[in-house]
């Protein structure tokens, strides 16, 4: 077997199956369609990124289309912040659906129609039961449920109430329609489910013409039906409304979608439930649906994530079968390696003393050339200046160094990043004895490009000048949560796992003069500090920057050291 025929195994996954078992049985005469359907009721995450990879590029491999289609069925929880921000992502992860984005409250006639034929039918029964009569008549796991004294109505009794709900003649919650189809399944799901209700709601897209809604098991399927749809993956959750789907689809006699069941994107430290990132939103525990510490496509890309690592970290996890945790470490190193590939390399000092070269002619500014980036030649070259007074990093002098350190100490040699080598003769020290200025002199001929100072010396320092630093706000984000699975504890609220510590600002950094003109999406890596990338928050007077992640993995070392 050929290198390009074992890799092409390996790659294959079972929905891979399904659709060339599909193509070479020409069951929808060699159709590859499918869909992301997602409910405008908030921000997508990166368990949404998984689902939108597996569709798009399941359905570009196999020469097939997506459908962007906005399963918009709830009014109470939806608005067009989410359907703007759900395009958005999308289109930033690299992908474009096919023609227009699709609505399925467009389809809500069509649904109607549908269900009024399931009326006439005798599949479906309209009921004044209260909703906690409803609930009590479905049974327990068990107990088989009991029928509704309104199950045996006549077609023509259930088409009269039904038109009286679509005509706004009754008040929210008084009447439903359900399926009529068996109150003793051992799938709770087919006990008659409920698939209109009344809701005199304002719809973000139809406005006030409607005042009853589908329910979204009712209108999921027919959706993906009156597209023509064929192949609708979704995740294991929905396993279990399959039947019904394949139900409604059969009742009605439309075209013959299939629903296929994928096991979601679950990530170590995150959570991906909409409801609970919503409550950190509305306590108050992050800075909105976008704070670079969610789960949230939106906060990833603040943070400074790239969308083809995100596609890639998709790809090497996989499609699978089981529900299965992904490890955060593996998604830092993702990041770690593109990155390290495009960011442009500065240098930022984030605990500032100064550092004065006693020997080098005062008032002279030099301009030294500083790589953009060593993985890329055609990245370029930045100048940064340099001068008598320059900032170092506190860390980055001990009067009593270890062994193995590197850095600058009394009477010891260091070379400053792209410029000379100096020597540390004296220091001072601030009233509560930290040493707050070191002294050095420097070697004219240890210039770096050029050096011929025959000088040895194993450390080199980071360092921003004096003449031309640019003050700078960094926000160090960790992970949110510090437990990695913080919802599976079932005496324990996920909150409690709250990370305090997932945000640390700091606002003493000084950058080099570079950062002033830094692109908004231009990713950068800091000297042994890690990747950064620029904020929205930034104005002209204060630049604002996100850690996307350290250089190392640090995480692992501090849970260990705790334990």
């Amino acid at each position: 077997m050929s290198d390009d025929k074992i890799e092409e195994k390996e790659k294959k996954n079972f929905i891979d199956e399904i659709i060339q078992s599909d193509l070479q049985n020409e069951t929808h005469a060699g159709r590859v369609h499918m869909r992301f359907p997602p409910e405008p009721n908030g921000y997508l995450h990166i368990g949404h990124a998984k689902a939108i990879w597996i569709n798009f590029e399941t359905a570009k491999k196999y020469g097939g289309k997506t459908n962007l289609r906005f399963d918009d069925t709830n009014p109470v929880k939806e608005d067009l912040e989410y359907v703007e921000a759900i395009k958005q992502d999308i289109n930033w992860l690299g992908y474009e659906w096919e023609g227009e984005a699709l609505y399925t409250s467009n389809y809500f006639g069509q649904l109607y129609e549908y269900a009024e034929k399931l009326i006439v039918d005798g599949h479906a029964y309209v009921d004044e039961s209260t909703p906690d009569q409803i609930a009590e008549m479905k049974g327990t796991h068990k107990l088989p449920g009991t029928d509704s004294p309104y199950r045996d109505r006549t077609a023509e009794e259930n088409l009269l109430e039904f038109r009286k709900m679509k005509a706004g003649d009754y008040a929210d919650g008084t009447k439903v329609l359900r399926a009529k189809i068996d109150m003793a399944a051992p799938n709770m799901l087919m006990r008659d489910p409920i698939i209109y209700r009344v809701k005199h709601a304002h719809h973000h897209n139809t406005g006030d013409k409607w005042c009853i809604y589908p329910m979204y098991d009712f209108a999921h399927g027919q959706s993906d039906s009156i597209e023509g749809i064929t192949h609708s993956c979704c995740s294991l959750e929905f396993m279990h409304h399959r039947p019904l789907y394949d139900w409604f689809i059969e009742k009605l006699g439309i075209f013959p979608s299939k629903q296929y069941e994928f096991a979601r994107m679950n990530v170590a430290y995150m959570i991906t439930s909409k409801r609970r990132l919503l409550k950190l939103v509305e306590n108050n525990l992050v800075n909105g649906w976008d704070d670079p510490r969610m789960s949230t496509i939106s906060g990833l890309r603040r943070r400074g994530y790239l969308p083809q690592s995100i596609r890639r970290f998709c790809e090497l996890t996989g499609v699978q079968k089981r529900d299965n945790l992904q490890e955060m470490d593996l998604l830092e190193s993702v990041i770690r390696d593109d990155l390290n590939e495009i960011a442009t390399r500065v240098m930022v000092v984030t605990d500032p003393i100064k550092l004065v070269i006693t020997n080098y002619p005062e008032g002279q500014v030099e301009e030294l050339p500083s790589v953009n980036n060593p993985q890329d030649e055609a990245a370029g070259k930045h100048m940064m200046s340099f001068s008598k007074e320059i900032w170092i990093d506190r860390d980055d002098f001990m009067l009593d160094p270890p062994k193995k350190y590197f850095r600058l100490a009394p009477d010891k040699h260091v070379r400053l990043k792209g410029a000379y080598i100096v020597k540390a003769d004296s220091y001072k020290t601030d009233a509560d004895g930290r040493v707050s200025e070191v002294h050095c002199t420097y070697f004219p001929e240890s210039k770096s490009g050029s050096d011929n100072s025959g000088i040895k010396v194993k450390g080199t320092m980071h360092w921003v000048d004096t003449t031309s630093g640019v003050p700078v706000e960094l926000r160090l984000y960790d992970r949110l949560f510090t437990d990695p699975t913080p919802n599976s504890h079932e005496d324990k609220d996920f909150l409690e796992f709250y990370n305090e510590a997932s945000l640390v600002v700091n606002d003493m950094a000084i950058a080099e003069a570079y950062l002033a003109k830094v692109r908004d999406d231009e990713s950068l890596q800091f000297m042994r500090k890690g990747y950064f990338v620029k904020d929205k928050d930034s104005t002209p007077e204060k630049l604002i920057l996100n850690r996307t992640v350290e250089l190392r993995n640090s995480w692992a070392k501090q849970q260990k050291k705790q334990k």
